[in-house]
């Protein structure tokens, strides 16, 4: 009936290693741009402009990551929902890698021009276009091979991906900007975590070969002819309620780890390394929580715990921006910290909650739509807005604050409006939600 190859089904262990390697890989290509556009790429692609401006056209690249990622999701969701999920974990992988890999190679602004940032802006969006498709493929294969009663914890383990790529991108970058001159740096040093990407892309695609199709796929009889018409005509409510429920998640992450790397090595003068030692610490714990927290949503369920972190990311913002504008290790340290628990405790949960609001014919395509909106929304413009509202502050840029609470209050109300899926059969909550 169907014509997906399959392999003798993994133990869920294995399953979840890797899926959470190869999502570690794909988010590693995505967060070491940010990194380096946050430290290095204004001055060598936008020289021409003032320090400050050169930073936001290096965000504004970051940012087109995010407006590919939804596009991804269409296109790989349409491949997950109509061939199966595995061809998805290997198209995205090798896209993502192999976008990453050439942007190592890019000319600066002093050899080609205008042509240099032109480049990075197309391999910009060839990185958020894999991306798009990767999440939706990994989760899936988690979340449908997982008995119902754990299926949080299983998904949760794709959610520590992210954590981990940053991780290894940030200590990469941490390494060679001890090991290295700045001027040393600025001519080589940077391109190094890029090329690193091959190797990870290979190690990653290894990993992912033996893999099985997913049994919910298998079991569908009559697959969707175009699952992103059949998700806007009928779950149009869900999609949309969803993005608006994550922006506060990405809005956090990448106002900690993006905008005040930039924000603390150009307004307060702290050094890359403190920075980056203090944003990394807050993502390893957070990493480390995730499979924790993953288990509170298998006992108490998922909107729960999503409504628990909105509230508690509107709450810790303002002391957030409070204790990084000190510029000490510690306080920011901990305003990271509070940032990243507040995180966790919704995006634990969410890649077993989005794909049980869909039902298995459009699942892929509906949950990776939903989650990369949530990106555009809360991860693509919070770094230029926020380094926009800290230049028009004093030294505590409290705009920042309000604008990333108005965020989380915005998102608590979207999951207020959300169903819960814990104790329903799957499926049946996109119904009653779309009805």
């Amino acid at each position: 009936m169907h014509d997906v190859r399959t392999v003798r089904a993994p133990s869920m262990p294995r399953l979840a290693a890797a899926s959470l390697a190869g999502t570690a890989i794909e988010f590693y290509d995505f967060f070491v741009y940010g990194t380096a556009a946050a430290l290095i790429l204004g001055p060598l692609f936008f020289p021409t402009f003032s320090p400050m401006a050169g930073t936001l056209a290096a965000f504004a690249t970051f940012g087109v990551g995010f407006v590919a990622r939804p596009l991804g999701s269409v296109l790989f969701g349409h491949i997950g929902d109509r061939r199966g999920r595995r061809p998805v974990l290997v198209a995205s992988l090798l896209l993502t890698g192999a976008s990453t890999v050439a942007v190592g190679f890019v000319p600066t602004y002093d050899s080609i021009g205008v042509a240099a940032p032109l480049l990075l802006l197309v391999l910009r969006f060839l990185q958020g276009l894999g991306l798009g498709g990767e999440w939706g493929g990994a989760v899936l294969l988690a979340v449908e091979h997982a008995p119902a009663r754990r299926r949080v914890l299983w998904s949760s383990f794709p959610q520590v991906g992210p954590a981990l790529g940053f991780l290894i991108a940030n200590g990469v970058v941490l390494g060679l900007s001890s090991a290295l001159t700045e001027a040393q740096f600025a001519a080589w040093g940077w391109r190094v975590p890029f090329w690193a990407a091959g190797v990870l892309a290979a190690a990653g695609l290894w990993l992912r070969s033996s893999l099985a199709e997913s049994p919910s796929f298998l079991g569908i009889d009559d697959h969707a002819r175009v699952p992103l018409a059949e998700v806007v005509r009928h779950h149009w409510r869900l999609l949309l309620l969803t993005g608006g429920g994550l922006a506060i998640g990405y809005a956090i992450f990448y106002a900690v780890t993006t905008w005040s790397l930039a924000y603390g090595t150009e307004r307060l003068g702290v050094s890359r390394g403190v920075m980056l030692t203090c944003i990394m610490g807050a993502v390893l714990v957070k990493g480390a929580l995730t499979p924790v927290v993953a288990l509170l949503g298998d006992h108490y369920g998922r909107r729960p715990l999503c409504l628990t972190g909105c509230a508690a990311a509107a709450l810790w913002m303002f002391p957030m921006v409070a204790l990084l504008a000190t510029g000490a290790p510690l306080p920011m340290f901990l305003g990271f910290l509070g940032a990243m628990l507040a995180f966790i405790t919704m995006f634990a949960v969410i890649a077993a909650y989005l794909p049980e609001l869909y039902e298995p014919r459009v699942r892929c395509t509906g949950a990776a739509v939903g989650y990369n909106l949530g990106g555009v929304l809360g991860g693509a413009l919070t770094p230029i807005v926020a380094t926009a509202l800290a230049e028009q502050g004093g030294r505590v840029p409290w705009g920042v604050a309000a604008y990333l609470t108005a965020i989380a209050l915005f998102s608590l109300g979207c999951f207020a409006l959300l169903p819960e899926t814990r104790p329903v059969r799957v499926g049946s909550a996109a119904e009653a939600a779309a009805g």
